[in-house]
């Protein structure tokens, strides 16, 4: 919902930014097309965070999340300890696109 939200007060155009990144994101394997990827919120970040080592792959930097805390800032996690914090939303951060889990 975060996602769609994000798009939509962007006047639903997709693009260069966190959710729009992750919403044009897709990946076809076997002949099957995924693209109902989104930008995670807070909780799930924190869930991939927990579970980093079982998943793999991710770099140890800072992830935005779909979760505002403001109209300028969204909250982002640290993927080398954990911590969360909010920066404003022009910041330039990683960005892990996700599937419903």
């Amino acid at each position: 919902a975060n996602t769609n939200a994000i798009i939509s007060s962007q006047g639903g155009n997709t693009g260069s930014y966190a959710a729009g990144i992750c919403a044009d994101y897709s990946v076809t394997d076997g002949g099957v097309t995924y693209d109902d990827w989104y930008l995670p919120s807070e909780d799930e970040l924190n869930q991939l965070y927990i579970n980093r080592a079982e998943i793999g792959g991710f770099a140890s930097s800072y992830f935005w999340s779909s979760t505002e805390s403001s109209i300028t800032k969204a909250r982002y996690q640290y993927f080398n300890g954990g911590n969360k914090s909010s920066l404003s939303k022009s910041g330039s951060l990683y960005v892990q696109a996700v599937r419903t889990f």
